[in-house]
Order: C-alpha cells, then structure tokens, then sequence
C-alpha cells in the first residue's frame, strides 16, 4: 500500500480519530488537520487528493470537530461522488452528504420549492436537443444533428457564464468562441429556447443552478435554513467551477470561511464549457487567511513519467503555468517514455496494436493498456488494428465508429449509390471511387475543408473525412474496386468491431480519460495539428492543449508510449512534424530556449526508419525526414501550424494584398477545367491554393511551384494556363500536359 491509495478491498474502519492519520504523508496530514478556516489544497496529478479530503472530513468527524450531517462535498461527476461516499464510509464517517453541484441544487430547489415559489416545480428536461430543433423551427432556422448538439453547448456555456441572449453575441466575441452558426442566429436561437422552456414550464440542467442562487438571494429565510443545516464546505477539481457555481458556492457559504478546496491549475481543460481555474488562483486573494498545502509527492508515476510531465510544465506559459506544482515521484524507477515516429497513421495504430499485444502475451491485464488521442475520430484507426490482432478494446466516452449515427447513415448511403448510382445525378460524370465516395457524402455534410471550430459539427465532419481517407487508401490498395466492393469492406469491418463488449484495451479521447490512470498509456497523434489540435489559435487555447497532453502524460503508472505519424496515409507526403510541446523532452529534439530548467531529456526514440522496419517485418527501411523550419506568417512573424495559413504564409486575419481580379478570372478557369475533366473543381486548385497564387502573382514556373499546394505535377498539367492568367493574357484550351 501506498500513501496515496489503498489496495485493501474491504479495510477495515479506524477505530479512533487518530488512527484516520495513519498511513498520511506530512503534506495529507496537514490536510487532514486543517480543520478551521478556509484551506486550499493545490494537488498535483497522482498526489492523493481524494485521499487526503476525505481523510479530514473523516478526521473532522471522527474527532468531533465536525457533525456529519453539516458537511457538503461538492465534486463534478456522479462517479467521483459516489467514490467519495464509499470512501467515507470505510473512514467510518457515514451520513456526510458528497454530491455533485447540480445534485445538491436539485435536492434544495425540490425541497424549497413550494415554500419559495409555489406550486408544483417544473419538469427538468434530460437533454436539450429537441428542445433546441423545436426553437430552431420557430426561427425557421435548419440545424442539421451536429449543429444542435453545438448550439445547445452554446446554450449551456452562456448559461453558466451568466450571459443572457441578448448580450451573447458581444460574450462570445469576447471568450473567443468559434459559434457553430453566425452569433445573431446563436443568440436568437437561445431567446426562442428559453421561451418555449417558459412556454412548457419545464428546465434544464442549468436552470437548476440558476433557480438555486435566485432562491437564495430573493429569500433570507431559505439562504439561513441551507446555512444551518450546511456549515462546512469542500469543493473537489475547484479549476473546474464556473462563474455560476462559484456563485451558488458564495450563496450557500454567506459571510462564514468553513471551505477546503481542492484543484490543480495545471489540470484546467475544460475552459470550452465555462470552466476557469481563475477561481482557485485567486483563493488567497479572496481569503488572506487562508491554509494553503501543496501536495506534490506523485504515488502514481515511475520518475520517469514524473519527469516527462514536469518538462511539459515547465515550458508552459500564462497565469496557470506560473502556479505549477513540481511533482516528486514516490514510485520505483521504471522503464523510461518510449518515443515513436511512424510513416503513417495505420502504421503508428498497428504499432501500438503490435505492443499491445506483446504486453498482453507477457502478462500484463489488458484493462491495464489505455491508448489515448486527441479526436474521437481517430479511434477507427486503433479500433481497426487491435480487432486485426485480436485484442478486445472497449471505447470510454465515444461511440464506436461504425455505430456513429453520421458513419451510419453515410454507409447506407454509399450502399445506395453502389446499387442505384446509374440514376444518381450526384455520380453523373465521376469516374474513380475516391470521387465517387466524395461526391456521394457531399450530400451527407461532408466538405473539402473542415469546418471552423470544435465540437460535434467538425466531429461529424472529421468522421465522414475517415471514410473519404479510407475509400482513398482502398481504392489505391485495390485497383479498378467499385462503390459495391467499398461498402461490403466497410460491412467487414463494421462486422469484426461489433464483437460483446468484453474487459479490454481503453480507447477514450484525453478529455474523457481525465481522473483515470493505467499501468501503461499510447499516447498517439502526437504532432502538429493535432497536439495542438489546429483550431487552437490564441495563446490561453494553446496553453490548454498542453494541460492536456500533461493530463495525458500523468494517466500512466509504469510505461508510457509517445508516437505522432509523419503521413495520414501510407505513401503520403511526410508533412507532419512532433508536437512542439515535445521540443526539448523527447531524445534528439532541440532544448526550448528561455524556458524552465524541467525540460528534460532521456528516453527512447524511434525513428521513421525503425517504425517502418517493425511495419513491414524487414530489413527496409524509410529514409528520415529533413525536419524543416517553422513557417512563419510573412505579415506578422507567428508561427503557423494550420494547413490552410500555411498555404498563404499568413494568418487568416492579416491583411491580404490579394489581387481580387486574378482571383475571380482563376475560379471561372477552374470551374472549366472542372467540367472538361469531371472532377470536383477542389481536385483541379483548393480555394486557398487559388488565394495563394493570387497573392503570390507568379511570373514563372519555378515560383508557382513554390506556393504550397501546386508542385511540380500541377505546373506541368495547368502551369501554362495559370501563368497566362497571372500575366493577364488568354489561356490556351484544353486541360494541359498531363
């Protein structure tokens, strides 16, 4: 047994107060202890937080500081308070009320509903989602399934940040939120919602909070009745509240300082729902007086993942970074993180698989092995290669893929373009499956570029993408294939995922696998792009990105597996490049000038030569990459990592000093070339390319090859035709040299 944790399955309860210290290190026991005034517990991953909290409630309780039925701890998920009850009950400290924020609001609203209000208390809604469809109707406003899911997540974000319709569109701006639809329509969207709520008399989840702090403040009489019966407050992942909870915790508190927090500013990643860790940040400024203990001796990690994750910190910048916490490991020493590059995303998947399988055979539970990714959209992948090797998986906070309702219905799509295509206007003139496929999921929301933002709509779009990508390397793997061959390799693959959910391998985003951990943890998808996922523009998104990789990191006990991929797909462009949050940690990398002395370095890493050796269970090898420089906007000097700016060499909003003629007289050429060859006019140029040249202007081949996105193959199809534009004159006809 640890100081952190417990592997008794049924310990038996202390028999005094003092014997609930035992077993605490001296930081825990000053928790424990610490049972007047206000206490902040700033705790590090894998420093026994829940541990400690518990065991000074316990304390408290048992030494008869603290009656049981005058406590409330508050945490964010059901299975964190159903933990903390168990927990406590082992202590010997029964009757202490642990619920999460809403529970503990809907049992005081319920309670205090006739006397504050009268009446009976509306109806609470599970879910938003068709109430959001029945306001979208009312505006007449179509939202397809991934935008209803992300206008409800603009509903419950304004709704906990305490922004009402009228003022969201100036929050939004304000926050930085890429709004699923233009903010008006958001906004207009929210008003009608709230209306047909009033019009139903029913609420949400929100309004419980809402409904709460209004009773509160409107009735004296309710706020000193929950006072009395609630004298002593603790609040578990305190980086995670947000403004309207912070609100109901001051409501329930009044003018009394009987609070122990406990957070980690390091472990803030869900700032997209309303979550701030300013909360925490400023404890002592809202309390001068306040215990302040540091927990900081990590039980969960060998030294060398303790190692890895404060090297990531250590390069952090903002007000987060600068109240890091420096883990200690108390762990033996372990085998230290392996770095793996790989040439493609199915090699880097049937790496993992590979280990994993090895790491089974030799014994170590497969409940034990997590593989984690940013998207959801990248578990196909890892589904497809654990199924190929016959290691059971099981999917934590995502559906499997092919039971993703868009995967769904595009396939029954796809099944009947591949039986009726003859009469499907959409295929008219499409000759090669990729287009085919592409053409046939146009009609089912998927477009050449992703959509702006996060959340379900680029969800469901990076969903569709996977199966254009598959329908790609299938129809480069089997030559002259049909839509009819796609779908029957798709119903095979559907079929061998589709096995009883079994104990297994864990595949979950790193969102949905924070408060886990495992013996061993592939962190996969580690590269640009996507670790920082490319919609994070600002310095404080950037800087959550790295929390999470941090969050990802501190997951794992023992092993620890780093790999990014150079390609999506096999033989593609090696355009990838590491996650710059690994720049100075992983072996070979350069040291980040100006930064912390944590960067560290040791470990092992695989180059794309040795991963590609492994793949092909030979001796031949992939030459290494040529690592390049940065591109830099050419306007301001920032660093760009999103595909599409790359292609300009400037951000998005830097001026463009585009010539807007050339740019018209290069789309109505490409529509031409478009029609004359039957491909969509994004196969010809992508509008970026096109902006590109535009801005770009080129007098000759050699700088039209340059722009990103052209190369030598399309100057030798188009050059002569785009360089007649460029210069003003009239292309030649045709389609040019192939």
């Amino acid at each position: 047994m640890t100081a952190a944790t417990h592997s008794t399955l049924f310990p038996q309860v202390p028999d005094s107060a003092d014997a609930v210290l035992e077993g605490l290190d001296p930081e825990q026991r000053e928790v424990a202890t610490a049972l007047h005034g206000p206490v902040c517990v700033l705790a590090g991953a894998g420093t026994g937080k829940t541990r400690a909290i518990t065991h000074r409630i316990a304390y408290g309780v048992r030494a008869g500081v603290l009656q049981p039925s005058s406590v409330l701890a508050v945490t964010f998920t059901n299975r964190a308070a159903g933990e903390m009850r168990g927990r406590l009950r082992q202590l010997g400290a029964q009757g202490v009320q642990a619920r999460t924020f809403h529970s503990a609001a809907l049992r005081q609203l319920q309670y205090f509903w006739p006397k504050a209000i009268g009446g009976g208390m509306p109806r609470l809604v599970d879910r938003k989602i068709q109430l959001v469809a029945d306001a979208a109707a009312a505006c007449r406003i179509r939202l397809d399934r991934g935008e209803l899911r992300d206008v409800a997540a603009e509903i419950e974000w304004s709704k906990v940040t305490q922004t009402v319709p009228a003022d969201y569109t100036i929050a939004a701006a304000k926050a930085g939120r890429a709004a699923p639809r233009d903010p008006a329509e958001v906004a207009q969207l929210y008003a009608a919602y709230e209306d047909l709520k009033r019009d139903r008399s029913v609420i949400d989840f929100e309004d419980v909070l809402l409904l709460t702090v209004a009773v509160l403040q409107d009735r004296r009489d309710v706020a000193e009745q929950v006072r009395t019966q609630y004298q002593h407050f603790v609040v578990d992942e305190y980086q995670d509240v947000s403004p309207l909870q912070q609100r109901l915790l001051d409501l329930w508190l009044g003018d009394r300082d009987s609070l122990c927090v406990v957070g980690d500013a390091s472990q803030t990643i869900y700032s997209f729902t309303g979550a701030t860790p300013d909360h925490l940040l400023d404890f002592r400024v809202r309390h001068p007086g306040a215990t302040v203990v540091k927990l900081v001796r990590d039980y969960r990690s060998t030294p060398q993942v303790v190692h890895l994750a404060n090297g990531l910190l250590a390069q952090a910048r903002g007000r987060a970074a600068d109240h890091r916490l420096e883990l200690i490991s108390q762990r033996p020493t372990g085998p230290e993180p392996e770095y793996t590059e790989y040439p493609d995303e199915p090699a880097e998947a049937e790496g993992a698989a590979r280990r994993i399988h090895e790491l089974i055979a030799s014994g170590v539970p497969a409940s034990q092995i997590a593989v984690l990714f940013r998207t959801n959209a990248q578990s196909e992948t890892h589904e497809q290669a654990l199924a190929d090797v016959g290691v059971p998986y099981q999917l934590r906070g995502a559906e499997r893929f092919f039971d993703r309702p868009e995967v769904r219905k595009a396939i029954v799509a796809l099944r009947g373009a591949a039986r009726f295509g003859g009469n499907d206007v959409l295929l008219d003139d499409v000759v090669d499956l990729p287009s085919q496929v592409r053409a046939v999921l146009s009609g089912e929301g998927w477009t050449p570029q992703p959509p702006a933002g996060s959340g379900a709509v680029r969800e469901r779009w990076e969903s569709l993408a996977a199966l254009v990508n598959l329908a790609q390397d299938f129809a480069a793997a089997r030559r002259g294939a049909g839509l009819g061959d796609l779908v029957a390799e798709l119903d095979e693959r559907a079929a061998a995922q589709h096995v009883p959910t079994v104990e297994g391998v864990t595949l979950a985003s790193l969102h949905s696998a924070k408060g886990l951990e495992w013996d061993v943890v592939f962190l996969a998808g580690v590269a640009e792009g996507m670790m920082p996922i490319t919609y994070a523009r600002t310095d404080e998104q950037i800087e959550e990105e790295r929390r999470l990789l941090y969050v990802g990191v501190t997951r794992a006990r023992e092993r620890l597996s780093v790999s990014w991929s150079l390609s999506r797909a096999p033989g593609g462009r090696p355009s990838r490049r590491p996650s710059r949050f690994l720049d100075g940690l992983r072996p070979g990398s350069a040291a980040v000038a100006g930064r912390g002395a944590a960067a560290g370095s040791g470990g092992v890493e695989r180059g794309s030569a040795a991963a590609a050796r492994t793949a092909a269970g030979g001796p031949g090898a992939v030459p290494r990459r040529t690592q390049r420089t940065p591109a830099r906007c050419r306007v301001c000097g920032r660093t760009l990592t999103d595909a599409g700016e790359m292609k300009l060499m400037r951000c998005d909003d830097c001026p463009s000093d585009m010539d807007e003629g050339l740019y018209e007289r290069l789309r109505e050429w490409r529509a031409e070339q478009a029609r004359l060859s039957g491909q969509p006019a994004f196969c010809v140029f992508t509008d970026r390319t096109l902006m590109a040249i535009a801005e770009a202007a080129p007098d000759d081949e050699r700088e039209l090859a340059r722009i990103p996105g052209v190369g030598m193959r399309k100057v030798r199809r188009h050059g002569t035709d785009v360089l007649a534009i460029c210069a003003g004159q009239e292309c030649a006809d045709g389609e040019g040299e192939d």
